[in-house]
């Protein structure tokens, strides 16, 4: 794979800028249960640039391949808009799992704030399910269509029209989807805004879908994660998304009583 190609020099500088406003809005909003008082749409923004800064450099090698694909066409413009559009199409598949991933974490505020005792159970379960799918013939299929650009070509050489390529990046993102979700559902758990755990997260995908052994490393990730799981229930801190921290609410404010002094 060519790294000093434009188009993906240009991918790693998109998947930079990414992170680098992805840091500044995680700054003041530490990691915690619910949408933290976020609105739908401010929470899909927030998701889709945090999916542009987390999965972008696990898409160069198939990117790498598919600029060779149309490397024919002369035009360098016209191969600049159809690889935006391919991005376009795949952070839209992202997109849309972010109204899943709004809902979860939605119901995960709820569960922490309405029955605490419990939710670190459930998180834990979570957990283990995320690190089963890890080890599952359905997991391994679609890391295999991710981790194999020449497949994924030929199937995608048909498509026809002006919304080819936007249709190339949702199709792949949907195999995408389906790899990674797991994963995806382990950050909502440790909050959406928890930096540390999205580079974690981000590694551990780059790694599975571009190193040599990364079936085998997802594998050794989805052991982790049942490992993981076995401590939350005597833990329950260790998944924020489930747990409120000390004085404050869903959305992030401090508790205030009436009975507080000066009130």
């Amino acid at each position: 794979m060519a790294w000093s190609h434009p188009g993906l020099l240009v991918l790693i500088a998109c998947a930079v800028f990414a992170w680098y406003f992805t840091i500044i809005a995680a700054g003041d909003m530490p990691a915690g249960p619910g949408t933290m008082g976020i609105g739908l749409a401010g929470f899909l923004a927030g998701w889709t640039l945090m999916m542009t800064a987390m999965m972008l450099p696990a898409l160069a090698p198939l990117l790498s391949a598919y600029l060779r694909s149309i490397r024919t066409v002369q035009n360098a413009w016209v191969r600049a808009a159809r690889s935006s559009a391919l991005l376009i199409g795949y952070l839209l598949t992202w997109m849309l799992f972010g109204l899943f991933a709004y809902g979860a974490a939605e119901l995960f505020g709820i569960l922490a704030a309405e029955v605490p005792d419990t939710a670190p159970w459930i998180g834990a379960g979570l957990l283990v399910s995320a690190g089963i799918y890890q080890l599952t013939p359905l997991k391994n299929f679609c890391l295999r269509h991710c981790r194999s650009p020449l497949a994924f070509l030929l199937h995608v050489s048909r498509y026809k029209g002006p919304l080819r390529d936007v249709r190339v990046g949702l199709y792949h993102g949907t195999y995408c989807v389906g790899c990674c979700w797991g994963m995806m559902i382990v950050l909502i758990l440790v909050g959406t805004m928890n930096l540390a755990w999205m580079a974690v997260i981000a590694a551990a995908i780059l790694l599975e879908k571009t190193w040599s052994r990364g079936t085998a490393f997802s594998k050794i990730t989805g052991i982790a994660l049942i490992v993981f799981a076995l401590l939350v229930p005597a833990n329950p801190a260790l998944l924020p998304g489930l747990y409120p921290a000390p004085g404050m609410s869903q959305n992030m404010e401090p508790d205030i009583s009436p009975d507080m002094p000066g009130m």
